[in-house]
C-alpha cells in the first residue's frame, strides 16, 4: 500500500470489533429489542438530521428492571456479534440507558421519564433537516 493510500484508508472500528456491514447494527438492535419485549419501539432515521448517529431506537421497559435486562442484551449483543464495547450511560438508575453503538443509538426508558423528555418529537419526522455545509 503506498503512503496515499494509507492516508485515505478507513480506521479500524474501536475496541478491536468488526467494521460492521450495512443495516447490521439497526437490525441488531431491533433484534434484541423485539427479543426483551421492549415496548413502543420507535425507529428513527437521522440520516440528513444529524452526523451523530444514523439510527436512533427509542424504547419503553415496564421497571427499572425490565429496562436494565433490554440494556445488558443489547450491551452483550453488540459484544458477542463483533461490534465492540458500546458507550452507555445511566445503567445505575435504569429509569433512561442510552447506548451509543456508533451509527445506532438506543435510548431505553422507564415511561413515565421517555414522556418527560418526548425525543419522539424532537427528534421525528416533523424536525426539518439541519443544514450540512451552511
Amino acid at each position: 500500500m503506498s503512503p496515499r493510500e494509507a492516508d485515505n484508508a478507513p480506521l479500524p472500528p474501536r475496541s478491536g470489533a468488526q467494521a460492521p456491514q450495512d443495516g447490521a447494527l439497526p437490525a441488531l438492535a431491533r433484534r434484541c429489542l423485539d427479543d426483551m419485549k421492549a415496548e413502543d419501539v420507535v425507529e428513527i432515521d437521522l440520516v440528513g438530521k444529524t452526523s451523530i448517529a444514523d439510527t436512533m431506537f427509542i424504547a419503553s421497559g415496564r421497571s427499572d428492571r425490565h429496562v436494565n435486562a433490554i440494556a445488558d442484551r443489547i450491551i452483550q449483543t453488540l459484544k458477542d456479534e463483533g461490534h465492540g464495547a458500546a458507550r452507555v450511560e445511566g445503567m445505575p438508575a435504569c429509569d433512561w440507558v442510552l447506548i451509543d453503538a456508533g451509527d445506532v443509538i438506543v435510548h431505553v426508558f422507564q415511561p413515565q421519564v421517555r414522556s418527560f423528555y418526548n425525543l419522539e418529537k424532537m427528534w421525528g419526522a416533523d424536525r426539518p433537516a439541519e443544514r450540512v455545509g451552511g
